[in-house]
């Protein structure tokens, strides 16, 4: 009698290795039949707990093996990450990832997070007032949650964030005296570093209280609130005329239709004499996000296409003057991530619970995989007003100080060691 049901086992396993774009995996019922694709070798090993569970992966793969991976009903023998990596890469080629009832429940997602002034603020307080206890344990000490720039592959969490704030204020070219306005600002480390660097002044705007309440008080520690104000507030309130608009890490969190809002602050806020730069996570394509993540993680998260992206640009005329893609930095910035979360999953779950753990675990791992691959990108884009000459001639000033008839030629590697020195030495 147990023949029958080892059977359909072994049937639904091969239909779900055909359905996921058949990935060099094995696929395993835990104490029964297990199947892999032929002449491939398995990179690791996906164990499935019960029949329940199997029936749910054919129906909605990605959101089913993540519901299951939190709950403990699907494990993942070997390197999780590479595991991703090559189910990512046969499911692109997969009719599943474009099947009527995922592209139906990623339209009604849409509508049911969609990104309004409650809508986000919502969005926003379900993923960034966690706790800053819990971001303390597996962020950099300044709290960035957004990629770094790694001058060298081996340089530090610490040392690449700080340098990703050089490299935005180089691009910048912000100048002593200059207003800027950052949309936005998470824990506040780039605004106090605009300020404390380049003696510019800044509104940065952010709806989650925590991370306000947090930023207000490293502004007041480091006697720089009479040059930072920070305002627990959405970006649509952003008044004034500013010099410099800033946007890192906030774009994902806007939403497609939200885009003409966007492009009218901005231009309310710089006019056509102004510049900015806008900092994203994108894609190669116009593609639905996860559900999974947007269920659990990101509610109301949307990547858009580089193309997609100049919709908030191109209706007031905003010149593009450089164009960067940092995915490598992001792949690596969330390894970080990754091994200081897993040093830290004690704590974690004495926080939340065993599921949560396992819930962010599955999301840092499978973004390094997006973006080991290329699913997902990250794009640095400069801009300036129709009526503003071009910022610089080259991008030489970029990464030393060979500038405006500056002599000193320090390479920019060597004075971000110098400020992380400085800053553990007041820590």
């Amino acid at each position: 009698m147990a023949i029958l049901p080892r059977f359909a086992d072994k049937w639904l396993l091969s239909r779900i290795l055909e359905v996921t774009g058949s990935a060099p995996v094995r696929l395993r019922v835990k104490g029964g039949a297990d199947v892999s694709p032929p002449g491939r070798a398995p990179v690791a090993t996906m164990v499935i707990q019960d029949r329940s569970t199997l029936a749910a992966l054919l129906r909605d793969p990605e959101v089913s093996f993540g519901d299951a991976f939190m709950d403990g009903r699907i494990e993942v023998e070997g390197d999780l990450v590479r595991f991703l990596e090559v189910v990512y890469q046969a499911m692109e080629r997969s009719p599943a990832t474009r099947s009527w009832y995922s592209r139906t429940a990623s339209k009604w997602m849409d509508w049911w997070q969609d990104n309004s002034r409650h809508g986000s603020r919502n969005n926003i307080h379900r993923h960034y007032d966690l706790g800053n206890d819990f971001y303390k344990l597996w962020l950099d000490d300044q709290l960035l949650y957004t990629c770094a720039y790694f001058p060298t592959p081996s340089s530090t969490l610490e040392h690449a964030q700080i340098a990703k704030m050089e490299h935005v204020c180089r691009k910048l070219r912000l100048r002593p005296g200059e207003t800027v306005v950052e949309a936005g600002c998470g824990w506040g480390a780039l605004a106090l570093h605009m300020a404390r660097e380049y003696g510019v002044s800044v509104k940065a705007y952010n709806v989650s209280h925590e991370q306000i309440a947090f930023a207000r008080e490293r502004a007041r520690a480091e006697g720089l609130s009479h040059r930072v104000e920070f305002i627990e507030d959405d970006y649509r309130a952003i008044t004034g005329k500013f010099d410099v608009f800033v946007s890192v890490g906030m774009l994902e969190h806007v939403g497609l239709g939200h885009y003409q809002e966007l492009s009218e602050i901005i231009h309310r806020s710089i006019g056509d004499t102004g510049r900015g730069l806008l900092h994203f996570i994108g894609r190669n394509y116009p593609a639905a996000f996860s559900r999974w993540i947007r269920k659990h993680i990101f509610p109301g998260g949307f990547v858009p296409s580089l193309k997609q992206s100049l919709g908030v640009l191109d209706p007031k005329n905003y010149s593009v003057l450089d164009v960067e893609n940092l995915r490598a930095h992001y792949a690596k910035t969330l390894e970080h991530w990754l091994e200081r979360f897993d040093k830290s999953r004690h704590e974690v779950a004495a926080m939340y619970d065993s599921r949560f753990v396992r819930a962010w675990r599955l999301y840092l791992a499978g973004s390094i995989a997006a973006f080991r691959i290329g699913h997902l990108q990250l794009f640095q884009i400069v801009f300036t007003g129709s009526q503003r000459q071009p910022m610089y001639w080259t991008r030489d000033p970029w990464y030393t100080d060979t500038d405006a008839g500056v002599e000193d030629t320090k390479p920019v590697v060597e004075k971000v060691r110098e400020k992380v020195k400085w800053k553990h030495a007041m820590s």
